[in-house]
């Protein structure tokens, strides 16, 4: 009874995985304020050439620099592991894979991109970069990453998750990095979201807009992103061309892969290589798993908006609840983003990418069970992906059906368990975001002159 499947070293992908080459539309363009298709110089000012090339290519496979694998040799490649005792506790005929990101230095899936990113800004002569995290785990595999290149890292933490995380905070300043409550008082941004509501509970959106603003005020400073940007999950995809390596070492293919999506990284990074597999006509289903609490692809709009809250970004075509939408304070931060990628947004619009939403209470109590059965007690956000393989392996033990089932373990919550603790004392709870809300944030999206579809 195998467990764990292990790839040496020697066979970790050489190369990135490109959806853009198999989408069967060509992915929509950012545009500027006036509506119009920007180009790359848009992004020059906060980002390095080789990024940009990366986030307008349509090449299918794109090398991995040597500097970023010997780093990613730390960790990677991760192991999948075959979740017997969860499928035994629940009595299905459904076999269940998991990717284990959690071995990372930084407990989660996000310094496969961090390393990338601090590398091709260390090659551009960039000195100092500007970022913001939710749940902390993006800002911890920043400031590790600037530590590996030797980079300045400015941290902007979403305000709810910086009092919720400080364990988080910490790891961020052990590996050097600056980190700041978001809103702050430093930039414009913040001092206009201040000004609103000074009790601001802080959002991804309003962070992002903090560093960029910082990021484009100084030459000898870049900003680099956690999720959402194409180049991001890109690098992400190093996770799903492993696990398809792994499964073909036990004679093994899945019929759906989960993943949390909150910017769409993590979904990105699994999936994405088995929508390759897709476009080729294999029967694959591929489920992005959000909070509903901040349900952008199960109720948001697909419509141009702004990536933050202020306006600084370019527009992207995307699922969205509205740039100025805050969303609640709940315990998975990674997910509390109002916009998602336009990569996955157009897939799911086109229908070949499903999506869901999972209540926390359920979230939480998939992430026990895992922890009492698996061992390894999953982050907030990655019990969305958890709570989504349970619900279909409990289907298929009602139908008999052997469904494979594969999902992503971001990241582990060592550092989330005040989280368990609230919800073992019962003080957590459901939140349906109410439409009338949405429905309101949605009433400031952009205004465009003209429709591009």
């Amino acid at each position: 009874m195998k467990t764990k499947i292990l790839l040496k070293e020697s066979e970790m992908p050489t190369h990135w995985y490109n959806v853009m080459a198999d989408m069967p539309t060509p992915p929509t363009p950012p545009l500027g304020p006036d509506g119009q298709p920007v180009g790359p110089e848009a992004l020059s000012a906060i980002f390095p050439d080789e990024l940009i090339k990366q986030e307008m290519s349509t090449e299918r496979w794109i090398p991995i620099p040597e500097e970023v694998r010997d780093i990613l040799r730390l960790w990677r490649p991760s192991p999948l592991y075959r979740a017997h005792r969860l499928e035994q506790a629940l009595k299905t005929p459904a076999k269940i894979y998991y990717k284990n990101e959690a071995v990372s230095p930084a407990g989660s899936h996000k310094p496969n991109t961090a390393v990338a990113q601090a590398y091709y800004n260390k090659e551009a002569g960039i000195k100092r970069l500007t970022t913001e995290t939710g749940a902390g785990q993006w800002g911890c595999s920043l400031a590790l990453a600037g530590q590996m290149f030797g980079l300045e890292v400015r941290v902007f933490m979403v305000g709810i998750s910086y009092d919720q995380k400080p364990y988080r905070r910490s790891m961020m300043k052990t590996w050097g990095a600056d980190v700041f409550s978001s809103p702050t008082d430093m930039t414009n941004s913040g001092r206009s979201i201040l000004e609103k509501d000074p009790d601001s509970p802080g959002s991804l959106g309003i962070a992002i807009s903090e560093a960029v603003e910082e990021a484009a005020g100084r030459e000898d400073t870049n900003y680099a992103l956690g999720s959402v940007l194409n180049h991001v999950l890109l690098h992400q995809t190093i996770i799903g061309e492993e696990a398809k390596k792994q499964l073909e070492i036990v004679g093994d293919y899945p019929d759906v892969v989960f993943a949390p999506c909150g910017g769409g990284s993590n979904f990105g990074g699994i999936a994405f290589p088995f929508f390759a597999d897709k476009a080729s006509g294999k029967n694959v289903r591929l489920v992005a798993v959000e909070p509903t609490s901040c349900p952008t692809l199960t109720k948001g709009v697909y419509a141009y908006d702004f990536g933050d809250a202020i306006g600084l970004t370019p527009l992207l075509k995307m699922y969205t609840l509205g740039h100025d939408f805050v969303p609640p304070g709940i315990h998975a931060g990674g997910l509390r983003y109002h916009g998602d990628s336009a990569l996955v947004s157009q897939l799911h619009y086109e229908g070949l990418l499903d999506a869901m939403a999972v209540p926390q209470l359920e979230t939480f109590e998939a992430g026990v069970l895992f922890a009492r059965t698996e061992g390894i007690v999953p982050a907030p956000e990655s019990t969305h992906a958890v709570a989504a393989a349970i619900r279909e392996a409990k289907l298929c033990a009602e139908t008999g059906e052997p469904k494979t089932l594969l999902f992503n373990l971001s990241g582990h919550g060592h550092f989330d368990m005040s989280s368990y603790d609230r919800y073992f004392a019962g003080e957590l709870e459901d939140y349906d975001y109410p439409e009338d809300a949405i429905r309101q944030s949605l009433e400031n999206l952009p205004k465009l002159k003209f429709d591009l579809e």
